[in-house]
């Protein structure tokens, strides 16, 4: 005959396993990029902070979306994001922009977590790659 308190044991022991595990599996999911992220740049020659708006989507690995800034007139511009890429929590993506019939390329890349993308943007000016730390938080803003 088994002792009921041995019964009780195994099944507590089972109980805190299978939890341990489901806590260890969410843990291992990496933070989703989709949504709306912002953050802001300062201005050119002192000028205002200039904000800029993420919004990112999924499909399988392949990320997409667009980037909203303001114009130098104040308009708001929006751009198409182009070779998005996610692996674990790691993005990458690019954005081309067209300045006086010259189109400049900046390159994100960056680490996902719950409510940031923290990481780097790349571009080339006269020949030179230039570097900045980037930083964008998720808009939980409900509209």
């Amino acid at each position: 005959m088994r002792h009921p308190i041995a019964s009780i044991l195994r099944l507590a022991v089972c109980a805190l396993l299978l939890t341990l595990a489901t806590a260890a599996q969410a843990q291992d999911k990496p933070a989703s990029p989709v949504g709306k992220w912002t953050w802001t740049m300062p201005g050119r020659n002192g000028g205002p902070e200039r904000k800029s708006t993420l919004t990112l989507k999924l499909d399988g690995e392949k990320l997409t979306g667009k980037v909203a800034t303001t114009g130098r007139d104040g308009t708001p511009v929006e751009t198409e994001i182009a070779e998005g890429k996610v692996k674990a929590d790691e993005i990458s993506f690019e954005v081309t922009r067209e300045f006086n019939g010259n189109k400049m390329t900046s390159k994100y890349k960056g680490k996902v977590t719950a409510d940031a993308i923290k990481g780097k943007i790349e571009n080339e000016r006269n020949g030179q790659t230039q570097s900045r730390d980037w930083e964008a938080k998720r808009d939980t803003e409900k509209k």
